[in-house]
């Protein structure tokens, strides 16, 4: 090989990596898993005031995401957002991250919770879950750069089923 062809290959090996790098993020931004760090025992109050989120990388390959959010609607409404990040993540490998919550009323957005969880556990229903939906968004920049985010919606119910979970692929 000559001198220029070395040199050829180099430079499109540095300018090829950072895209690679991004779409191995943007591939496990939308094929990420996550459960509440203690399965089975997921409640919305306790999402409510932080905890922890495990999350499962299903890819062979490294991944990294600038955050999760989780945001709660009741009715249309804003009630508060869960957020987590940075996650970065070893292939097919899972690990825990903390999380915290903000809202612009703490108190109310508790207090909903609280009838929501009683419910689940076999109570009556003092708020419609159906009422409730969640969007969660997984943020990842390309090229670090350009904001990418993979969004998913889901009812009360399906969230807590979702995060109660048994298993994740990396188990």
């Amino acid at each position: 090989m000559d001198k220029h062809a070395i040199i050829t290959a180099v430079a499109i090996a540095v300018i090829a990596a950072p895209f690679a790098v991004s779409a191995a993020n943007i591939a496990g931004a939308e094929q990420m898993q996550y459960r509440w760090d203690s399965p089975g025992m997921f409640s919305f109050f306790k999402m409510a005031t932080g905890g922890s989120l495990e999350f499962c990388n299903t890819l062979p390959f490294w991944t990294s995401v600038e955050r999760l959010e989780v945001t709660a609607y009741y009715q249309g409404k804003d009630i508060g957002t869960y957020t987590v990040g940075p996650i970065s993540m070893d292939p097919l490998a899972s690990d825990v991250y903390e999380g915290t919550f903000r809202s612009e009323q703490v108190a109310s957005s508790h207090q909903m919770f609280m009838a929501v969880d009683f419910g689940i556990s076999n109570g009556e229903f003092r708020v419609d879950p159906g009422q409730i939906v969640l969007t969660t968004q997984t943020y990842t920049p390309i090229l670090g750069l350009l904001p990418y985010h993979a969004t998913s919606q889901m009812s009360a119910l399906e969230f807590d089923r979702a995060m109660r979970a048994a298993d994740l692929a990396c188990d």
